[in-house]
């Protein structure tokens, strides 16, 4: 894909970055339990490369959460931000560059995405004093959120490969 498919890309799975989770939440179900910003962040990933999925990591956080006031600027932005880029750079690199398999690329992907978050989590307790414990909200993180990770390792792969046999049509 050219750089500006790529950016097109990019900008639409920010803008699902937002939309999904106001759509869960609309229907009453929870970002925490379901996680609807990690799929447009690990489809980008794995779909459009490394790059864009850092990108797509990065920017639907702020922007989510300036439009909508979802997630919340602190404490719960600065994590998403560092998890989700990871999840975006990781799936891409791992499945573009190392393993050729959308399953290990999105394991490689969330096993980083969540110590990133572990690791910004102590940080932030640390310096900024704030009372947060890395192992408890990392471990309630994945707790709370198993539906939404078995959800992502059925669907993303499918829609990955969906969006690879369409677009190869084009490109």
């Amino acid at each position: 894909m050219n750089q500006t498919g790529r950016l097109v890309g990019s900008s639409a799975f920010i803008a699902f970055g937002i939309i999904f989770p106001i759509l869960f939440h609309s229907f009453g179900a929870s970002g925490s339990i379901f996680l609807p910003m990690h799929f447009p962040v690990l489809i980008a990933g794995l779909f459009l490369g490394p790059y864009s999925g850092f990108m797509v990591g990065v920017f639907a956080p702020i922007f989510s959460s300036f439009l909508t006031g979802m997630p919340p600027v602190m404490p719960v932005l600065p994590v998403m931000i560092v998890e989700l880029s990871i999840y975006g750079v990781v799936s891409g690199y791992v499945y573009r560059r190392k393993s050729r398999n959308l399953l290990i690329a999105l394991l490689c992907s969330m096993l980083a995405g969540r110590m990133a978050a572990t690791i910004i989590v102590y940080i932030m307790a640390t310096m900024l004093h704030i009372n947060l414990s890395p192992i408890a909200y990392i471990t309630t993180g994945v707790v709370t959120g198993l539906p939404g990770i078995m959800i992502q390792f059925i669907t993303v792969p499918l829609l990955v490969k969906r969006f690879q046999l369409a677009f190869t049509k084009y490109y």
